[in-house]
């Protein structure tokens, strides 16, 4: 029998309260429960999550448990593990691998007991659990009817694997779902992220210069709010698409470089690495915080950052100095990580009832294809993505007008 790894089980009752909180702000994922709970279309699979573990995972993975599957759960980064939650978790039947502020080795450890059991299926946020999989012996490998990917980062990595015949079996593409880039990704990364740095900081946004690096879903919600907060905002961008849409909407566009001696505050949303280096910190302000809102910690580079620096040192929680030889102070976030869950408690539940809610459906939708999908990776059927948004429509009060016949035969539906 497997045991969870968390790292205080004293904390479960305060993790489960957290647990409660978000099973009460998360109705979609009730209406799927009340639909499927009695036939339970998940009796003998197992199903492994690599996920943000705060208490949004938590209640998906308990979603899964009641439609009948045997749930692995664990983080998809070393920081965004809230401790008191995953011992919650366990407490409420499901064997978890989570520990906050882990080793990158423990962490791998953690992916490998998710999968120890060999499970069926898998939830995955990034591309960590994938990518542990795939690179087991072969004669430790098992067969898999499919997956979830959450996030760009992961969908990127994926794309790589597909370009080359190598993906080993179906994967569903959530992120580009339009009930997740277009809630989660603008409104979802654009709260939890000012959310984070405030209550990290405590500083005022308004009357400040923020820099937002990308203007994808993510980097056009953080910019979004930045502005409602009263910043001014400059927008980087490499695509020169997106870098019209972000001028057309009444931001500043350049490139990092002629932004690093304006900002007060850097956020970083690209998926990308090495958008802020060496040669844009010494152009900063004293006393400048920078932050990432993308999935790995690869966006600022620290370590052009460390090896330019006269002194490093931990200034309050989650936020670490560098002096710099010109006696400047660079300030960053969460160690460059995910600064919305490294450094707050990620998105509002509100907002991630739908993004689960796919995830949960589209998972029911590789079970029923069961073999007769290829090792491809799929956009979210869209009767999928419409009976997301109908249902969280429903649970806020919202009716809708419909087509009428006629209408559907003048557009040829």
């Amino acid at each position: 029998m497997m045991y969870s790894i968390v790292k205080d089980k004293s904390l479960a009752d305060h993790g489960i309260k957290k647990i409660y909180w978000a099973y009460d702000h998360m109705n979609a994922l009730a209406q799927i429960e009340k639909t499927f709970s009695k036939s339970k279309p998940f009796s003998g699979y197992k199903i492994a999550m690599s996920i943000h573990m705060e208490a949004k995972t938590a209640r998906l993975a308990l979603l899964l448990k009641e439609l009948g599957a045997e749930v692995y759960a664990t983080g998809c980064n070393p920081l965004s593990t809230q401790d008191d939650v995953a011992a919650g978790l366990d407490k409420l039947g499901i064997i978890v691998f989570a520990v906050h502020g882990i080793s990158d080795r423990e962490y791998h450890r953690h992916l490998y007991g998710a999968l120890y059991e060999k499970p069926d299926l898998f939830i995955d946020d990034g591309g960590d659990l994938f990518e542990t999989y795939y690179n087991l012996p072969e004669s430790q490998k098992w067969s898999i009817i499919g997956g979830c990917e959450e996030t760009t980062t992961g969908i990127t990595r994926l794309k790589k694997y597909e370009s080359f015949g190598m993906l080993p079996f179906p994967m569903i593409n959530i992120n580009d779902a339009k009930c997740k880039h277009l809630y989660d990704n603008v409104y979802g990364t654009g709260q939890s992220t000012i959310n984070a740095i405030m209550s990290t900081t405590n500083n005022v946004i308004a009357s400040k210069t923020v820099v937002v690096a990308g203007y994808g879903f993510c980097g056009r919600g953080i910019a979004k709010r930045m502005r409602g907060m009263g910043a001014r905002v400059i927008i980087t961008e490499i695509d020169p698409v997106k870098a019209i849409e972000a001028k057309l909407e009444g931001y500043e566009v350049m490139t990092m470089k002629e932004a690093a001696p304006l900002g007060d505050f850097f956020v970083t949303a690209t998926g990308c690495k090495d958008v802020i280096t060496g040669k844009h910190f010494p152009l900063m302000k004293h006393n400048v915080k920078l932050c990432n809102s993308g999935h790995f910690d690869v966006e600022i580079n620290l370590n052009d950052l460390e090896k330019m620096s006269s002194d490093i040192y931990v200034r309050r929680d989650n936020i670490v100095g560098y002096i710099l030889p010109n006696n400047k102070t660079i300030n960053v976030l969460a160690n460059g990580r995910l600064v919305n869950l490294a450094a707050g408690n990620g998105h509002p539940a509100e907002i991630m009832d739908t993004s689960f809610a796919l995830q949960a459906l589209s998972l029911l939708y590789l079970v029923k294809t069961r073999g007769k999908l290829k090792n491809k990776l799929y956009n979210v059927p869209a009767a999928i993505d419409d009976q997301v948004a109908r249902l969280k429509l429903k649970t806020m009060g919202v009716t809708i007008d419909h087509l009428t016949n006629e209408q559907r035969i003048y557009l040829g539906l």
